[in-house]
């Protein structure tokens, strides 16, 4: 990788635009954000819209023979996406295409990633010893910590040798001098507050162009070998592409080209979100410049490191969470296993582990404003899908796609966010206003009123008969949420009885939703133990790809309930 960045151009300001591999490839797919074509969710498969096309498909047509080697995921409909390259599979290669045609190949190495740290390697048969390896301030210095950073190094000692033979076998085929190489990883590191978080160490990526002397008008900086400050991000990639082969770049391709003879001027910023992870829902959109990022976090009530049954496998992330338990954490490694702030700034260029938040800082105070106005200012122009809950947005959606709808509907999308802007910072003096976004006939509207109610937690007193009312809302997710915010304020039965409804309605997502909501509010009953033992048994296929039950799965084992013992097989 050093002797490509040195035959190339390394840009240190790249960015993936979401901490997860599926959505971050949609986004790099489609050439727009996965939160606009609301596939930001990990692996939801929902349909793009006929206007949207993917960049495979547009290289055909102009005539170059697309492969790609092997892996896809692209957290879309697959059945949109048969047949987009000329090969797609673990024999793909452009060295099967016909004589004398221009070629684009994609190669996937998977050896970096998230599963490298899964089983652990024997220590004496690691190459990195983990007594010398330099932790993060947010890491405890914990042996299985240390042992997974080393064991994950010698994975990307192992992927650079990777790199190296498939660059070695493009010199080898002669194609090496007419050959533009792209090199990225599909987001930031795997050890946990980076993959899923975005943070710079969730979101940043190495990435690494090179580029031929006989295209040396395309170079970005005087000469190979050089950095390139510009900020870019996978958005921008569709366009850039396009840019380089000299075809049209359709308008509604929302990122910019960095490279070719439709280069447009460095961009201020580039954007980031999150949406629900696995089978934990979470929202977030971040703002990243040349120095700050800017972190908006839309359910600040849920902490950082929400149990994910993936994430969990790691060694490391069992120890950090015992080490909190047991009190040997500082306050920086603690905030991980605590709740979010709604806003988040740092200085990322003197703070590059990102661990001092500016936010309440009044020196900052100008830099909050102006990045907090470019979040809002990004999520009204590509219609962020996010504000609506998924499983609404399943309901709303059928016959149609959720890019579609947002383009097509009456949807007040600013009102959305407003709403839930003040939602996540709610304050006692905003009841009123939340008690009206409550009683809206916009269900979206409704659900960003009760999760400001929650918020509030016991402060919400003067609001339980409109919490109470909720209960029977028509939207799943306004129902749960309701239900977690009367639970807190001590209306245990009521929630416990709608959130029992929620698990048996026909929308998965809805009941992962609420499985969610009864894990943190940690009801241990019988009665919900009934519950999610009923929703279990109305399913008709067990299997850990389906969300909900993984979250009941992960109850179960909280409860000390072997599914086993009522007849399941769940043994993941």
């Amino acid at each position: 990788m050093d002797a490509l960045a040195a035959e190339g151009f390394l840009y240190t300001h790249a960015y993936a635009n979401v901490p997860v591999c599926a959505p971050a490839r949609n986004t790099i797919l489609t050439g727009i954000y996965a939160i606009s074509g609301g596939n930001q969710h990990m692996r939801s498969y929902y349909d793009k819209s006929d206007e949207v096309k993917f960049y495979p498909q547009m290289l055909r047509e102009a005539g170059y023979y697309a492969t790609n080697n092997v892996k896809e995921d692209y957290n879309i409909n697959p059945e949109q996406n048969v047949n987009i390259w000329d090969e797609s599979s673990k024999d793909a290669h452009y060295k099967n295409r016909p004589e004398g045609k221009p070629f684009f190949a994609v190669f996937n190495t998977t050896i970096t990633h998230e599963s490298s740290i899964h089983k652990s390697i024997p220590t004496e048969e690691l190459r990195h010893k983990p007594e010398d390896v330099t932790l993060p301030p947010y890491h405890p210095d914990t042996p299985e910590m240390r042992h997974d950073w080393a064991q994950y190094y010698d994975k990307v000692e192992d992927m650079d040798q990777k790199i190296g033979q498939l660059l070695q076998e493009l010199e080898e085929s002669g194609e090496a001098e007419n050959t533009i190489v792209f090199y990225y990883g599909d987001h930031g590191g795997v050890l946990a507050r980076s993959k899923r978080y975005v943070y710079e160490t969730g979101t940043r990526v190495p990435f690494i162009v090179r580029i031929p002397e006989k295209y040396k008008h395309l170079f970005p900086a005087e000469k190979p070998g050089d950095k390139v400050d510009r900020m870019i991000s996978f958005v921008d990639l569709f366009p850039t592409l396009l840019s380089i082969i000299g075809t049209d770049i359709p308008e509604y391709l929302q990122g910019e080209a960095f490279l070719g003879e439709k280069k447009t001027a460095d961009p201020e910023y580039v954007y980031m979100f999150r949406g629900r992870m696995d089978e934990r829902y979470d929202m977030s959109r971040a703002v990243r410049d040349q120095k700050f990022r800017y972190i908006r976090n839309y359910i600040p009530y849920r902490i950082y490191g929400q149990y994910l049954e993936y994430l969990f496998r790691a060694p490391s992330i069992r120890s950090w969470e015992a080490a909190y338990k047991a009190g040997e954490c500082n306050e920086i490694q603690s905030a991980f296993w605590n709740t979010k702030p709604a806003e988040e700034l740092y200085d990322t260029e003197n703070d590059p582990w990102e661990v001092n938040n500016l936010a309440n800082d009044p020196k900052y105070k100008e830099d909050l404003e102006r990045m907090r106005k470019a979040a809002k200012v990004w999520m009204l122009k590509i219609w962020d899908t996010g504000f609506i809950p998924e499983a609404e947005l399943i309901d709303r959606t059928k016959g149609t796609t959720a890019y579609d709808y947002m383009r097509e509907s009456n949807l007040d999308l600013e009102k959305l966010i407003d709403g839930a802007n003040l939602a996540s910072t709610a304050k006692e003096e905003d009841i009123p206003q939340l008690i009206s976004l409550l009683s809206s006939q916009e269900a979206a509207e409704r659900y960003w009123g009760a999760t400001g109610l929650l918020i509030l937690g016991e402060k919400a007193q003067s609001a339980i008969k409109e919490l109470e009312a909720a209960l029977n809302d028509p939207s799943p997710n306004v129902k749960s949420v309701a239900a977690e915010a009367l639970y807190n304020l001590g209306e245990k039965d009521k929630a416990r009885q709608a959130l029992a409804e929620v698990l048996m309605t026909p929308n998965s997502f809805a009941r992962t939703h609420a499985l969610n909501v009864i894990d943190c509010i940690e009801d241990d009953s019988e009665f919900s133990h009934k519950a999610v033992l009923g929703m279990i048994g109305a399913t008709e296929e067990l299997n850990r790809n389906h969300y909900d039950l993984r979250a009941a799965k992960g109850l179960l084992d909280k409860w000390h309930i072997d599914p086993a013992d009522h007849g399941f097989k769940m043994d993941w």
